[in-house]
């Protein structure tokens, strides 16, 4: 009896539940949550950038965050992306959410990609100090983002790797405090 009482306590405790957990667009973003929370923002393009989410979300796997991505499994290409179309609507009103709710804004500009919407939430967050940015060479606009960065004091990393870095670094900058 005592080995179960003590394996309940055990995954009640702080230490067992340690971890990452990750919320996608659609799903309710919890108010409550006082972990971390990182918006995986970033390239995606209707699936030309490679799910470079998946790489986040493993090399965060043993963080105590909350992560948001708004990469949906479900999403059809034939929604307009116009205000009176439902689901684009509620996935925009999603990723505007979770970017205020987060503390870091981890943003990745694939190669290859153009990436309009993170462009735009760059802009919108370059003030913050949430933001740590990659825009590797290939990123079509890498220039504009070194500017911008280099003018609003935007982190920014060689590769998604380095990215990842910088997350866990700030992360633990956030728990000493």
């Amino acid at each position: 009896m005592k080995p179960l009482l003590l394996s309940c306590l055990l995954l009640l405790s702080p230490v067992a539940m340690a971890g990452s957990q990750t919320i996608t667009s659609p799903a309710a973003i919890p108010g409550d949550d006082a972990r971390p929370t990182v918006f995986l923002a970033g390239s995606i393009e209707m699936g030309r950038a490679g799910d470079w989410q998946r790489q986040v979300q493993q090399a965060l796997a043993d963080e105590d965050v909350l992560l948001l991505n708004p990469r949906r499994a479900d999403w059809n290409p034939a929604w307009r992306a116009e205000a009176d179309e439902p689901e684009f609507r509620r996935q925009v009103e999603w990723e505007l959410a979770a970017l205020e709710r987060a503390d870091i804004v981890l943003m990745y500009f694939a190669p290859g990609t153009q990436s309009p919407v993170t462009l735009l939430e760059f802009g919108l967050y370059a003030r913050s100090g949430k933001l740590l940015v990659a825009a590797p060479a290939g990123f079509w606009r890498k220039g504009n983002l070194d500017i911008t960065g280099d003018r609003y004091g935007v982190p920014r990393h060689d590769d998604l790797p380095a990215l990842i870095a910088a997350v866990k670094r700030r992360l633990a900058a956030q728990r000493a405090r």
